[in-house]
């Protein structure tokens, strides 16, 4: 797979309900623990992770782990192109990867997408998506991986219990973001039978003075946790339009 920094255009501008449901970048992996030697799959997925209405990802711009030395390695020539299911029975283009972790300690996969052009809301994504697996050892969950914009862990983001409070701050070159908009929402690996209410799919918050968020995640599951800011301007057919730079953190909670 080469490298590329095309943009998707109308990605998710189709096939969508009336009231337009969150976007997000997803990065899971099959487990949110592993053990050391033990291969790992994650998968890379575009869409509505609370209805699984998945839509084609476009190929990502860069994929780093940081081990639990602080050491990094580069995984984008891993990754490969797969189809996924998604709802009524359509298929979606997802990527996936195989890791093995030599180390005990916690990884961090940090994801870089490609501005992804939103038709229905005039304005670019562009995120930036994080996730831990720990391996046998609680060392560097809580560690910076430099971004310019950051969602830093406050709450070891493993060994969580249902309804336990999370905490995480939006910050950029090591500072504190205050009143950014954060959104949480719940990922099912299938589509649910009944949606709630739009208000109960995605959660919304702030962060404080310090650019701390806190929230509580009330079911076992994959969560994610994104920040917002502006992103400046970008190019698309011929105008300028406003760029919606987030920062996703995706986290497990343990069933009982």
């Amino acid at each position: 797979m080469r490298r590329t920094n095309w943009i998707l255009a109308l990605v998710g501008g189709f096939c969508l309900p009336a009231m337009a449901p969150a976007h997000f970048n997803m990065l899971l992996p099959q487990s949110a623990s592993a053990r050391r030697g033990e291969a790992v799959t994650f998968v890379y997925q575009w869409g509505h992770p609370f209805e699984h209405q998945l839509f084609d990802a476009p190929v990502p711009e860069s994929l780093i782990v940081f081990g639990p030395d602080g050491k990094k390695m580069d995984l984008f020539k891993t990754m490969e192109k797969v189809t996924v299911a998604t709802t009524e029975g359509k298929k979606a283009t997802a990527f996936r990867l195989r890791f093995t972790p030599d180390q005990r300690g916690d990884y961090a996969f940090v994801l870089q997408a490609v501005p992804i052009w939103m038709e229905e809301d005039q304005e670019f994504l562009q995120d930036t998506v994080k996730v831990i697996l720990h391996v046998q050892a609680q060392k560097g969950w809580d560690a910076s991986c430099g971004q310019d914009f950051e969602m830093e862990l406050l709450t070891r983001p493993y060994g969580l219990q249902a309804g336990m409070v999370f905490q995480a701050r939006a910050s950029s070159s090591s500072k504190g973001l205050a009143g950014l908009l954060v959104e949480i929402e719940r990922y099912h690996a299938t589509a649910p039978k009944e949606l709630p209410a739009d208000e109960h799919i995605t959660r919304t918050a702030k962060t404080d003075p310090n650019g701390v968020v806190t929230c509580t995640l009330s079911e076992p599951g994959w969560w994610c946790i994104t920040a917002q800011r502006d992103g400046g301007q970008r190019e698309h057919g011929g105008k300028k339009y406003p760029v919606r730079q987030r920062s996703t953190l995706w986290v497990w909670v343990d069933g009982k």
